[in-house]
């Protein structure tokens, strides 16, 4: 696994290099974007650790620029912007993980064993998902509802891959943030109901049957009907 820093504090990105290197793990550094982007036209990474606040092109900006051109890459922003706001916007852009300065550096490499884990073992699942007339096929990342294609962002696709790979299956919020954000759930964010009510208007609410349906209490589950 090569790792590659985009990071414009030279203190903080010695440091992360430093403690992959001692966990085994080789690291490179990109002081900005447009280095990065130079860097991963010439170097296979398999993630990116990024900052936000970056000269030139941002963080958020960055993260998109991967996605359409990597998409097997995994992103974990790693910034002191840590609002509820700042962490959707960095989903939404098509970030893995979140991980909030300062941090316990064995947590940050926790994410990345679990998000290049979850990468390895998707490429063996099956291709196409179905519930009932919804599809997703997790290779194009192409999303359908009988003959409607719809549109959804980086982090609705993969809840509704998560929904969609555990069928009639009670699922809590804590269980939903550790899969599909590979984060311990806060329960003084409602980051996961936020999402689901995204997920519900573009592939439920002008839709029968309904699928994604709420369990006072527990969490979500998605099935075919109420009953």
């Amino acid at each position: 696994m090569r790792i590659l820093i985009v990071e414009d504090e030279q203190d903080v990105a010695s440091f992360i290099k430093s403690g992959l290197e001692d966990y085994g793990f080789a690291a490179d550094i990109a002081p900005d974007a447009i280095i990065g982007q130079k860097m991963m036209a010439e170097t296979p990474y398999s993630t990116v650790i990024l900052d936000i606040n970056l000269p030139i092109i941002n963080g958020y900006e960055f993260c998109q620029i991967i996605r359409d051109r990597y998409d097997d890459v995994v992103v974990i922003m790693l910034t002191a912007l840590g609002s509820t706001e700042h962490k959707l916007t960095g989903f939404d852009v098509g970030a893995d993980d979140y991980l909030v300065k300062p941090f316990e550096f064995r947590e940050l490499m926790a994410r990345l064993r679990a998000l290049n884990r979850r990468r390895s073992s998707a490429k063996a699942e099956p291709a196409l998902l179905k519930m009932a007339d919804l599809e997703l096929n997790v290779m194009s990342k192409e999303v359908r509802r009988g003959n409607q294609k719809i549109m959804l962002t980086a982090r609705e696709l993969a809840l509704l891959e998560y929904f969609m790979k555990n069928p009639n299956k009670a699922l809590s919020r804590s269980e939903i943030a550790e899969n599909v954000w590979d984060v311990t759930f806060d329960t003084g964010t409602n980051v996961v109901d936020v999402y689901v009510n995204y997920l519900r208007k573009k592939v439920d609410k002008n839709f029968l049957p309904k699928l994604i349906h709420t369990i006072s209490g527990i969490g979500y589950i998605m099935k075919e009907d109420e009953n």
